[in-house]
C-alpha cells in the first residue's frame, strides 16, 4: 500500500502542475501592441540605422538603412521621414550646388532628389562592383567611388557614367573634391590617388604605410590631410601622401569620418566618439548619447553640429567652448 500511494501522490502533483501551467497560459494578458505602434508613428526610430546626413543650406536630408530618409528645414528641426518603396539601403548622401541631393543606396543605385528631398528618382550603376560612397562636384557632377578602385562619374544627372579605375583590387572608401577639377580618392590596403584634371587623368596610386585601411580622409589642401582608421587610429600627412605622421588619440574605437566647423576639425566613430583636434593631439569631447557609432555630421550653424548614426541617433552638439554641452533633438 505504501508504494501505491506514493505513486498517487506522485500523479497527483504531476497534475497539479499541469493544471497550473494551464492556469497561467490561460491568464496571460493579451499582447499590447499600442507601444509598438506608437514607435512605429515616430519620424526618428530606435531601430533606425542612419548612414549619412547632408544639407543645401535650406533643408536637411539623413539616410539609412531599409529606405530610411529624414528631411526637416535647417532653420527648425522638426523631421519628416519617408520610407521608400523597395526598402533599399542607403549608404551615404550629398547635396550639389544647385541644392538637389543625391544618395547611394547597396544595389547600384543612385538616387537624385528635388532640393526638399521630396521626390527621389533611381538610376542604375552600370558596374558590377560595389559603390559605397557618392560626392556631388562644384559643377553638378555625380561621382562614386567603390570596389577594385572604381570610379563612376556622370555630368547629366546619372543619364550616362564614364567608368575609370585605379586598377588596384582594393575598395575606396571616400571621395573628396577640393576644386572642380582636383579631386582625392583613398581607401583599402593605404590606396591613395589624386586628379587635378576633373578625372581625365588619375595620379599613380601612393600607399599609406602598413596597408592603413582608410575609413574616412580629409584633405585641407593638396598636401594637408588626414586619414581615419580602425583602432582609433589618425594619420597626418603635409606633404601630399608622401610621408605620414600617427597623431595621438584618446579611443581605440573605429573612427569613420571628419568635418572642419569654424576653423575646428573634429573625428567621429563608433561607441559616440567625437574628438577635437588640439595641436597635433585629438582629444575626446563629452559625448551623453548611448554607446552607438556615429556614422555622419552636419555644421548646423558656427558653432552647432548635427551627430547621426545607429539606434536612431540624429541629435545636435554644440561647439562654442571646449566645455561642450549636448542637446537632445
Amino acid at each position: 500500500m505504501a508504494s501505491i500511494t506514493k505513486k498517487n501522490n506522485v500523479n497527483y502533483r504531476c497534475l497539479s502542475v499541469l493544471m497550473l501551467g494551464s492556469l497561467l497560459v490561460g491568464c496571460e494578458a493579451s499582447l499590447n501592441l499600442e507601444g509598438v505602434a506608437q514607435e512605429m508613428d515616430k519620424p526618428i526610430r530606435r531601430t533606425d540605422q542612419f548612414q549619412g546626413v547632408a544639407s543645401n543650406g535650406s533643408t536637411i536630408v539623413a539616410v539609412g538603412s531599409d529606405g530610411l530618409i529624414v528631411t526637416s528645414a535647417v532653420d527648425d528641426l522638426t523631421w519628416n521621414r519617408k520610407d521608400i518603396e523597395g526598402s533599399p539601403s542607403f549608404v551615404d548622401v550629398d547635396s550639389c550646388s544647385d541644392n538637389t541631393f543625391v544618395a547611394l543606396s547597396i544595389d547600384k543605385r543612385v538616387w537624385i532628389s528635388d532640393s526638399q528631398g521630396e521626390h527621389w528618382l533611381p538610376t542604375e550603376l552600370p558596374t558590377p562592383e560595389d559603390m559605397i560612397d557618392v560626392s556631388c562636384s562644384p559643377t553638378n557632377d555625380i561621382w562614386t567611388v567603390g570596389s577594385f578602385s572604381t570610379v563612376l562619374h556622370s555630368s547629366n544627372k546619372g543619364k550616362s557614367w564614364t567608368e575609370s579605375t585605379l586598377n588596384e583590387d582594393a575598395l575606396l572608401t571616400s571621395i573628396q573634391f577640393l576644386d572642380a577639377q582636383t579631386v582625392l580618392v583613398s581607401g583599402e590596403f593605404g590606396v591613395l590617388s589624386k586628379t587635378t584634371d576633373g578625372g581625365i587623368t588619375w595620379s599613380a596610386p601612393e600607399y599609406i604605410p602598413n596597408d592603413f585601411y582608410v575609413q574616412s580622409a580629409f584633405f585641407k589642401s593638396i598636401t594637408e590631410g588626414w586619414v581615419a582608421g580602425l583602432s582609433g587610429k589618425i594619420l597626418y600627412t603635409n606633404d601630399g601622401g608622401l610621408t605620414w605622421n600617427t597623431q595621438v588619440t584618446s579611443t581605440e574605437s573605429p573612427l569613420y569620418g571628419f568635418i572642419e566647423s569654424n576653423n575646428r576639425i573634429f573625428a567621429y566613430g563608433d561607441h559616440s566618439t567625437i574628438l577635437e583636434l588640439s595641436g597635433e593631439r585629438w582629444q575626446s569631447i563629452p559625448n551623453a548619447q548611448s554607446p552607438v557609432y556615429i556614422r555622419a555630421a552636419l555644421q548646423l550653424t558656427k558653432n552647432t553640429l548635427l551627430m547621426t548614426g545607429g539606434s536612431g541617433a540624429l541629435y545636435t552638439l554644440d561647439v562654442p567652448l571646449r566645455d561642450m554641452k549636448i542637446s537632445q533633438q
